[in-house]
């Protein structure tokens, strides 16, 4: 709940929510619809998604300004499940994959999902972002998507062909298509004012269908049924003993992670466009468990926190959950009340609208980002990416995962060692961590120094050491100095980033130790 503020009365919060759902509404509406088309399910099923988000779990989620719905990231993942196990093996999966969720967020274990690698989450997103680009093109061009984004792309010159072949409607379904992209991405760049608040894809979607609709023109349009509630089809438990164990097991899986991870992060990203209460993550994760389950009792899409209706909903003045719920009820509303006028829009609108959402999910700002941090996280991301679009979603998920652990270990081992040879003295750089893993480099450096050298170590650029090298370094002195060399080092500032695994940079360097007060040293660093 939102903290009361005294400047602020009741009455304006009521309203404030109450104009924040409606805009909220209008953007999800299309969504809802266009995911569900994209994910190969009946449309009202997207709807069904959307008013349970709003109406039952906006009363129980963790994020209060959160919107929760079907989302356009898992239209790739339901598509696989429904082409291969159907509408009731997707029920399945869902209520299997939601009560995995329930389970997680009562072992309060949600903060796991935000410690995921921002390489891995972004070139997850990318790589869903380009499969639904692709499948999405042959919706508008009045094809049936293939089964797999490498078909999509090997069968290309299929779809240009059926756009330009006269017999066929596809001219005028593309024509729909590239005028919805053109109004969504003029009214989002010179909108002003008042008429900013109007979401584009709402001006979009209207613009489109008044178009096909005083053109006549022989386009597909919205299959809505007369009654939304036909689209409720309760999980059939029969259906469950048919259905191999472990392909329920692996979409149950990787639904209730990626899910879970959008969720919390778009939770996350929430909580920085408001002063409010903040996210309980917990609570969150079993709001969408629940959520889940009943998606997938009544036969509906997969739901999760969704971040493009959830900042709207904060820029629109949303102050608690009311807006969330209220905008469910909306789309209730909306669904019994008009189902003749959603019928009147065409599909390629909507298909447009989920293809520029895909193209969205490309982030290059965040690929500039992640490539300050250095070209490995690119290559991660790239490499997520790559693999989500040429093979499945779990595989890329999880080769970018082991990637990232594979980085986490390079860097822990990565060890730079160079030496600066004068006449009677040498001077030993350390770059990077001194790690067990790292003790051969440094012992074949530290044993091609010449017996009687005096040799000076330098640690500006040593991040890390850990016990082992520091017991190596201590041995290798006594050897060092019974052949009459000498070592001069900074004790106390290595003993001091043993201690505390800090950069050396952030500790107060220590009066430079000679060997005559090595051996002190090395004592009290042995005894920490």
């Amino acid at each position: 709940m939102f903290r009361w503020n005294p400047q602020v009365t009741d009455r304006e919060t009521f309203t404030k929510d109450l104009l924040a759902s409606l805009v909220v509404f209008l953007m999800a509406l299309p969504l809802c619809l266009g995911i569900a088309i994209a994910s190969g399910v009946p449309v009202e099923k997207g709807i069904l998604t959307g008013i349970i988000g709003g109406c039952i779990i906006g009363f129980i989620s963790g994020s209060p300004l959160q919107i929760c719905g079907p989302a356009a990231g898992l239209t790739v993942l339901v598509y696989e499940i429904v082409s291969n196990h159907g509408l009731s093996g997707l029920a399945v999966i869902l209520v299997t994959a939601g009560l995995i969720q329930l389970c997680m967020g009562f072992a309060k274990i949600a903060q796991i999902f935000r410690a995921v690698s921002p390489a891995v989450i972004n070139g997850m997103m990318s790589g869903i972002g380009v499969t639904l680009v692709l499948s999405q093109i042959y919706v508008i061009g009045s094809m049936q998507p293939k089964a797999h984004a490498l078909e999509n792309i090997k069968h290309f010159p299929e779809l240009i062909a059926n756009v330009f072949n006269p017999t066929t409607t596809a001219f005028e379904s593309v024509n729909i298509g590239v005028l919805t992209i053109i109004v969504l991405m003029v009214w989002k760049k010179f909108a002003k004012g008042k008429f900013a608040t109007i979401p584009a894809a709402l001006v979009a979607v209207v613009t489109a269908t008044i178009t096909s609709c005083v053109l006549h023109l022989p386009v597909k349009y919205i299959p809505l049924p007369e009654n939304i509630f036909s689209g409720v089809r309760f999980l059939d438990f029969a259906s469950v003993t048919q259905m191999d164990p472990w392909a329920i097991a692996r979409f149950s899986v990787v639904l209730a992670i990626i899910a879970s991870a959008e969720t919390l992060l778009s939770a996350a990203a929430v909580d920085k466009l408001h002063r409010g209460a903040r996210t309980k993550y917990d609570q969150e994760l079993i709001a969408q468990g629940i959520g889940n389950m009943i998606c997938g009792f009544a036969g509906a899409l997969p739901m999760t926190g969704v971040i493009a209706r959830s900042s709207v909903n904060v820029m629109s003045g949303a102050k608690t959950r009311r807006s969330a719920i209220f905008h469910g009820f909306w789309l209730l509303l909306a669904a019994v009340a008009i189902p003749g006028l959603l019928r009147m829009v065409p599909i390629a609108t909507l298909a447009a609208l989920l293809l520029y959402t895909g193209l969205k999910l490309i982030d290059i700002k965040a690929i500039c980002k992640l490539w300050n941090f250095g070209p490995r996280l690119v290559g991660i991301y790239a490499i997520t990416t790559i693999a989500i679009v040429s093979t499945d979603l779990l595989v890329g998920v999880a080769l970018g995962v082991v990637l990232s652990i594979f980085k986490l270990v390079y860097t822990m081992s990565r060890l730079k060692v160079s030496i600066d040879r004068l006449e009677n003295k040498c001077i030993l750089h350390l770059r990077g961590a001194a790690t067990f893993l790292s003790l051969p480099v440094l012992a074949d450096a530290l044993d091609s120094v010449p017996s009687n050298c005096e040799l000076h170590v330098c640690m500006d650029e040593l991040d890390y050491v850990d016990h082992a090298c520091l017991e190596l370094i201590m041995d290798w002195e006594k050897q060092h100095e019974s052949t009459g060399g000498t070592l001069v080092m900074d004790w106390g500032e290595l003993r001091a980033m043993f201690k505390s695994k800090r950069r050396a940079r952030h500790i107060r360097s220590a009066p430079t130790a000679t060997a005559s007060h090595a051996h002190a040293h090395a004592r009290e660093s042995a005894a920490v």
